[in-house]
């Protein structure tokens, strides 16, 4: 039963890594760029549901409504920054971007620092609803809905990719820039619609990680976005079912190594599991080894 229950938190963060890894992958699939801000979307996403939800509570609507104002306000803020930051560098060396990439991500929570003081800050709670026992177990609703919403969100996504319009112009330009302007895609807003469905599934993300860890910082995206890009990166970055794969793998073993080997090396026992990955294949769980021509 214990084992169980591992289980179950451990596919609960798996979920959560899953949602933020795929918001890396697709920028990096799409510009090739490993967007080390999209850990900070998160932190903005926690914020913005901290100022919505006292607002709702006045019109008695539920805290986890919070969540659409979260997605609309990140989608926007993940646009913007691409515009701004990053659309002036596209041609530039992918040191360049990188760069600005952590500038960004440095000027995000040194914003919200001043803003709202470095404190930790307590979320309200975002779902009253009590799971019964089944058989002495007792499964979270937290626990039970995070998971539920990552699958479906995971299947559409999918779905979208393969089958609408855009999502099929978003695979044009990660294979191939140049020949899909020239097959008549609009490159420009194509990479802004993937930069806003990745900042909404963060700001999602956010909502599922405060149902289960209340309190967010500052710095809080620092420590999730490495994560998930570590999950991205174990799956086979740029790939989102990679995405998917290294998220879930990555939150089971981080529940396990706590539970039956020691909190503190919790981490240490990840990141372990990275290197062997990577050792014995560096594209990834998922990922396909490409030669170069030279």
């Amino acid at each position: 039963m214990g084992f169980i229950k591992q289980l179950l938190n451990g596919l609960q963060l798996g979920s959560i890594y899953a949602l933020i890894a795929i918001g890396y992958t697709m920028v990096y699939g799409i510009v090739q760029l490993i967007n080390f801000a999209h850990g900070d979307i998160i932190m903005v996403g926690g914020y913005i549901c901290i100022m919505l939800i006292p607002i709702l509570a006045q019109f008695g609507i539920p805290a986890w409504i919070s969540v659409f104002g979260a997605v609309v306000l990140c989608a926007i803020l993940g646009v913007l920054i691409e515009i701004v930051a990053y659309k002036p560098l596209r041609n530039s060396p992918r040191m360049s971007a990188l760069i600005t990439a952590i500038g960004v991500s440095l000027f995000l929570e040194n914003l919200f620092m001043l803003l709202f003081s470095p404190d930790p800050r307590n979320v309200p709670q975002m779902f009253n609803v009590t799971m019964p026992s089944i058989g002495g177990f007792n499964l979270s609703f937290p626990t039970l809905i995070t998971i539920i919403v990552s699958v479906l969100i995971m299947i559409g996504l999918q779905v979208f990719i393969k089958k609408t319009k855009i999502g099929k112009a978003m695979r044009a330009v990660s294979e191939d820039t140049d020949t899909a302007r020239l097959m008549g895609v609009n490159v420009n807003a194509t990479i802004s619609i993937t930069f806003a469905i990745g900042s909404g599934l963060a700001a999602v993300a956010t909502v599922l990680y405060a149902s289960a860890y209340p309190q967010i910082d500052p710095l809080m995206g620092s420590f999730i976005g490495i994560k998930a890009f570590i999950a991205a990166v174990l799956g086979g970055i740029g790939l989102i079912p990679g995405a998917m794969v290294g998220g879930i793998v990555l939150g089971v073993a981080e529940s396990l190594a706590k539970a039956y080997i020691s909190s503190q090396l919790a981490d240490a026992v990840v990141y372990g599991i990275l290197i062997i990955v990577l050792l014995v294949k560096p594209s990834g769980i998922l990922g396909k080894n490409r030669s170069e021509k030279v």
